[in-house]
């Protein structure tokens, strides 16, 4: 059998661990623009990559003698007296009331006048999810983390399937005994079918699906419960009057002419696809993004594209990720995007990313009296090191000298921090 383990709001839950008061009451993490990346002060600055997904951290303490029910307004309350902040995690008491991730903490409020906030503190939750994660594989031979609230496990010549139900109903107590952390546990022949299990079980439930009920378990769901079936996708399938998962299969030869992605959606839905459990996912790409307010100052946004590119880099570097294409992308106040992407065979170094990214700022910027409140930059197409080449003769030098460079960097940075060394148009 294969497993899925999902953490139940699980930022919520990790609030809890260490403040008790929070438990049984609506409750609702949130997060505002991050300002302090921007700063021209020295921040204290720590990276996480242990999920694959990128953050920019800045170490905080906080006290836990009791929760102040105000200390929010501090963070999330404006000079003008306006509420910000949007919400990334809710605990099932506040979902009761409407509230959705992503809904903005001022509606969240009118929502539950009696709601409790609490700011995002994202190295917390990383911290918990690699202990767990540690914890996890002294109990399942064949790990992986999907995300950092998710977790598969392969129980192939571990666990008798006969025992499985006995063994997630342990492991969900000895997760809840060492971490206070409830959690969901799916189970069935196929990955994906374990995870949409999870989800039915939800919350602090349980759920097997054996492989010869794999069929009467999906056919009643609607197409939008299963996993990577999007907006896009769910709309195309509506189009032909497929509603439900069951409807799906009975589509099958209309599915599968959809080329590959078509075939590989019908497997999945059935439980034939044989994706394994895999403990090293290979990384497909990896970004950072701002929000923050408005600005026209075009010296002020470059500024801010180079920060981004300082610590974007910093990670791949430590990471000994060679990205091959690059992807900028910025924001105006009116809603209107502007983006584009460039692939090139150049050996990775800050430097040149650096002027790239300042290169392509001014090609995006096609309305340059507007004003921009979003960044974004990504790179892909990961090369491995014995394949990181420059094909032109007269770069080859300059890129062999700034990826040394770089190299020295990184460990300064580790060592002192990602703000110990900066550009200097960074502190203008």
């Amino acid at each position: 059998m294969i497993i899925h383990l999902d953490l139940d709001c699980f930022f919520v839950s990790a609030e809890r661990t260490r403040t008790p008061f929070l438990k049984n009451k609506p409750v609702v993490v949130c997060k505002s623009s991050d300002t302090k990346i921007f700063s021209h002060e020295d921040t204290e600055c720590v990276m996480t990559e242990s999920v694959g997904g990128f953050n920019s951290l800045f170490q905080h303490k906080k006290a836990f003698n009791g929760f102040d029910k105000t200390a929010w307004k501090k963070e999330f309350i404006n000079e003008e007296g306006h509420i910000h902040g949007i919400v990334i995690a809710k605990s099932y008491e506040a979902k009761a009331y409407g509230i959705k991730t992503g809904t903005p903490l001022r509606d969240a409020l009118a929502m539950c006048p009696n709601l409790l906030v609490v700011s995002s503190d994202h190295l917390f939750y990383q911290l918990l999810s690699t202990q767990l994660k540690a914890f996890l594989k002294t109990k399942i031979p064949v790990l992986e983390q999907y995300s950092i609230d998710e977790f598969w496990g392969d129980l192939h010549g571990w666990v008798c399937e006969e025992k499985t139900y006995d063994f997630i109903h342990t492991l969900r107590q000895e997760i809840m005994d060492t971490f206070d952390l409830p959690v969901s546990i799916g189970a069935s022949t196929s990955k994906w079918i374990a995870k949409l299990a999870t989800d039915f079980a939800k919350p602090f439930g349980l759920k097997i699906v054996p492989k010869e009920q794999i069929f009467a378990f999906v056919s009643p769901q609607p197409i939008e419960n299963f996993p990577g079936i999007g907006k896009v996708l769910s709309q195309k399938l509506h189009e032909y009057r497929i509603e439900t998962l069951g409807d799906l299969i009975a589509y099958r030869r209309l599915v599968s002419g959809w080329g590959r992605m078509g075939k590989e959606l019908y497997a999945k839905v059935v439980g034939e696809d044989n994706e394994p459990v895999c403990t090293d996912r290979a990384r497909s790409s990896i970004g950072i993004a701002r929000n923050f307010a408005p600005i026209k100052d075009r010296e002020e946004l470059k500024r801010r594209m180079i920060i981004l590119t300082r610590h974007l880099s910093h990670t791949m570097m430590k990471l000994s990720l060679h990205p091959t294409t690059y992807f900028f992308k910025i924001r105006y106040e009116n809603g209107v995007k502007s983006q584009g992407s460039l692939s090139v065979d150049r050996a990775f170094s800050e430097s040149f990313y650096r002027n790239l990214a300042i290169d392509f700022l001014v090609k995006l910027d096609t309305s340059p009296n507007e004003r921009v409140h979003h960044l974004a930059l990504y790179a892909s197409n990961f090369v491995s090191r014995s394949h990181v080449k420059t094909f032109s003769l007269l770069s080859s030098e300059e890129d062999s000298k700034a990826k040394r460079l770089s190299e020295k960097l990184t460990q300064l940075r580790d060592k002192y921090g990602v703000d110990i060394v900066r550009a200097g148009i960074e502190k203008l």
